[in-house]
């Protein structure tokens, strides 16, 4: 039997999982990071992007999430996302709506101050990255 961590996925409505894994790929800022039993303690910072969990030696599991955090222990990693949905349930058009809205708000923001206008772009990467999801599933 493949050794496991415990994965806990936790947004602002509910905990979304929380099971012994063998690994799981999360969007970190810095890129898509694979994490297996034993890894290093860090806390990482989330973009909007695709979490996938592999158990029994493939893929069991995809759920988006539009960025947040993830705590990794050697034994445990916990990820505190903004939102996060299965990506079976993310709907092309929510995403479509949700790019319009944020490339919107990101073109307001034209003469603001730069971390108003990064703040308004990350925005607008979850969003890409959510529409790239949907079309994917």
């Amino acid at each position: 039997m493949a050794e496991t961590f415990d994965l806990e996925l936790v947004s602002p409505e509910r905990l979304l999982l929380s099971r012994p894994v063998e690994m799981v790929t999360i969007p970190a800022w810095e890129g898509e990071m694979g994490i297996l039993p034993k890894h290093s303690p860090m806390i990482v910072a989330l973009r909007g992007g695709v979490i996938r969990v592999q158990e029994g030696g493939r893929e069991s599991e995809r759920l988006f999430v539009m960025g947040g955090f993830a705590e990794i222990t050697p034994t445990r990693v916990t990820v505190l996302a903004d939102e996060a949905t299965p990506v079976a349930e993310v709907s092309r058009a929510e995403a479509e709506s949700r790019l319009a809205e944020a490339e919107s708000a990101y073109a307001a923001e034209a003469n603001s101050a730069p971390d108003v206008r990064e703040r308004a772009m990350e925005r607008v990467q979850a969003a890409r990255a959510m529409r790239d999801a949907a079309t994917a599933a």
